[in-house]
């Protein structure tokens, strides 16, 4: 029976479950991580096909059924935020892995987060709440841009693959579904130590995207308006714009400007 306090639904459709493992696209022996589990469904597709599979699930009860259905499995029950993935998958140095999963809808930015620090897998494919896709695949411009998505594509290829109906699912949702494939890229535009205050820049940003580029990095950032018209005019970005119309690579050259003219990011 599916838990309502660990937002557990669970998928069973195999042809679904067979597109999924296909977007993942790893090879054979590839070690990957499955995040929930949950009664195996997907699991089972990710055994069949030669994976080195390692999966955490929260839930105790499912977690004896699984290692009584594949006493091979290497499980770990516990919490996959609390959990350090590379020690879990026993990686070496610089060795490729894959992650999958059909998450938690209410800890998905947490664990999106997660899979984009280092060290970086292949590929990320997830199934989530559909709204949560369309932010994700967002263009500048429209309604669903905003923090969410620059900050996913600052450090990723984001492809919103297919949906997936609530019927799909026991118990059924209450939202429609579908599934993401992030692809970490080899040089992010922002740096690892960077990715805190860049969050914030960027969530103040979109919090006044109403607002003119100049009002809006004064309010984030303190700084006088003379200062923020000299950074838009350094990074070629016209400062009549509104944030939800600034690409990514332009949000990030903004960002570098602002710490450049003594923006504290602590």
């Amino acid at each position: 029976m599916a838990r309502r306090r660990f937002g557990q639904h669970f998928l069973f459709d195999p042809n679904i479950l067979g597109r999924i493992a296909d977007a993942l696209d790893a090879p054979a022996g590839a070690k990957t991580l499955e995040i929930g589990p949950g009664p195996g469904g997907l699991t089972a597709v990710l055994l069949e096909r030669g994976l080195r599979l390692t999966a955490v699930e929260k839930d105790r009860d499912l977690a004896a059924r699984l290692r009584a259905r594949w006493p091979e499995l290497a499980l770990v029950e516990g919490d996959a935020l609390e959990l350090d993935w590379p020690a879990a998958l026993g990686l070496e140095s610089g060795e490729p892995w894959y992650l999958i999963g059909n998450i938690p809808y209410n800890i998905t930015s947490p664990l999106i987060d997660k899979a984009l620090a280092p060290p970086r897998p292949v590929r990320v494919v997830y199934l989530v709440q559909q709204e949560v896709a369309l932010r994700l695949a967002a263009a500048p411009g429209s309604e669903a841009y905003g923090s969410l998505t620059v900050g996913v594509a600052a450090a990723a290829r984001v492809e919103r693959l297919f949906g997936v109906p609530a019927g799909a699912f026991r118990p059924r949702p209450q939202v429609a579904s579908a599934v993401i494939r992030l692809t970490p890229l080899a040089e992010p535009l922002v740096r690892d130590a960077e990715r805190a205050a860049f969050r914030r820049f960027t969530t103040g940003l979109f919090g006044a995207r109403r607002k003119q580029l100049v009002r809006a990095l004064r309010t984030v950032t303190g700084l006088d308006a003379e200062v923020v018209r000299q950074v838009c005019a350094g990074v070629n970005v016209d400062s009549e714009l509104r944030p939800e119309a600034i690409d990514p690579a332009g949000l990030v050259a903004l960002f570098r400007g602002v710490v450049d003219a003594g923006w504290p990011r602590a």
